[in-house]
């Protein structure tokens, strides 16, 4: 079974809500606790929308095809078998952004 680091993008077949469908997407992985799933957010080439967007600045060496936004309010457990491969990896700068945007988020819920 697949292992993936917290700060990778990886390309998988994100379920529909509905759950009719899948949709190639990227995704953060933000935590693998080496079971058949992952803890993932969405990549997103749209404009940020709320204050739980994040700017990929270095979107190319993250692997990125074009600039994107990461919505960290958008979380999902999805098996890891919906992965079809690794695009690369967060800079640290953009992966230490991302974690203040997450540890906000969940100051506003407690």
């Amino acid at each position: 079974m697949e292992t993936y680091r917290a700060g990778e993008i990886v390309l998988l077949r994100f379920p529909h809500v509905d759950t009719t469908g899948t949709r190639r997407r990227p995704a953060l992985v933000l935590l693998d606790t080496g079971d058949q799933d992952a803890v993932v957010a969405r990549v997103t080439s749209q404009a940020i929308r709320s204050a739980y967007d994040v700017e990929v600045r270095e979107w190319r060496e993250a692997g990125l095809m074009l600039p994107s936004v990461i919505r960290v309010d958008k979380v999902a457990t999805l098996e890891k078998r919906l992965v079809e491969r690794r695009l690369g990896a967060l800079t640290a700068g953009d992966w230490a952004r991302v974690g203040k945007v997450v540890r906000r988020l969940w100051r506003s819920i407690s």
